[in-house]
């Protein structure tokens, strides 16, 4: 039985669609009761609800677990204490393996949810456990949240420059490792980059866009303070810390390589265009 947290986010579904596809038999972790009925319909085939900072749900998310794939609530402030609570549960229930979702270059201080990620890797070496920890870069999905203005206004407009240089994974190639990294053995100790085959910078994505949308699209700088504006509705250290991001990537990008994803996944990783001309086909919205 393999435990997922957050198994109700986007990057959750990923790996219990994956998951499903070997049979692995799945206990999925959800903050609310009206996501049960979600993570059953991808696979899962138990579900425990709560808060991933009780440690008396933990103990009884964790019975009978052999491995654990932990997917952190998204821009959450105490990260590393919720890495130490589940792993102090993980070694009480003798689990086998403890996965670990993270995020390419955890080292970069600047960006403070990438430096919470590299403190838990910390906690994870100390912990005893076996380990396995993914580092995937920019999702493709993220996207999707500008797709409305792409299509209807032809911009595609983001908080940082169009001569930005951003390595992109698509999120169902994450999935896909994973499930094998649960599921199949040898990936013990190992932290693997997950990098799909392009760096685009936004002006670069705007013309794939127009090539599959066949239709004039380009980049545009979203002005921070327009984006707070925009943003109000977040948290005050989620607004915090993806302003950084922002100017992080502005100044420096953020890009890797993709042949360890190649070499997991036994082919080449999913390509942008490929990636995009499926969401035009599904219609997103």
């Amino acid at each position: 039985m393999i435990l997922v947290t957050g198994a109700a986010g986007k990057t959750g579904r990923a790996v219990l669609r994956a998951l499903h596809r070997r049979d692995a038999s799945v206990r999925a972790l959800v903050r609310r009761p009206e996501q049960v009925a979600l993570v059953r319909s991808l696979g899962a085939h138990e579900v425990v609800v709560g808060d991933m900072r009780d440690t008396s749900l933990l103990r009884r998310a964790m019975e009978g677990i052999q491995a654990v794939y932990h997917i952190p609530p998204n821009m959450f402030p105490d990260e590393v204490g919720l890495a130490e609570g589940l792993l102090r549960t993980a070694r009480e229930a003798h689990v086998r393996l403890f996965v670990y979702h993270s995020v390419l270059h955890p080292q970069i201080e600047k960006m403070p949810h990438h430096w919470q990620k590299l403190r838990a890797e910390e906690r994870i070496f100390e912990s005893g456990l076996d380990f396995t920890i993914l580092q995937p870069a920019v999702y493709m999905q993220n996207i999707l949240a500008y797709w409305r203005t792409i299509v209807e206004e032809g911009v595609y407009r983001v908080p940082y420059g169009e001569d930005t240089r951003l390595t992109w994974v698509d999120l169902a190639d994450v999935g896909e490792v994973a499930a094998q990294v649960l599921t199949e053995p040898g990936h013990e100790g190992a932290i693997y980059e997950l990098c799909g085959a392009d760096t685009l910078t936004p002006a670069q994505i705007a013309l794939v866009l127009t090539r599959v949308l066949k239709r004039p699209v380009r980049a545009e700088r979203l002005p921070l303070d327009r984006w707070e504006a925009q943003a109000a509705h977040l948290s005050p250290y989620a607004r915090e810390t993806l302003k950084r991001m922002f100017q992080y990537y502005d100044r420096f990008g953020m890009w890797g390589n993709p042949n360890v994803l190649r070499w997991l996944l036994g082919r080449s990783p999913t390509r942008f265009e490929v990636f995009l001309e499926r969401i035009a086909a599904e219609g997103a919205e």
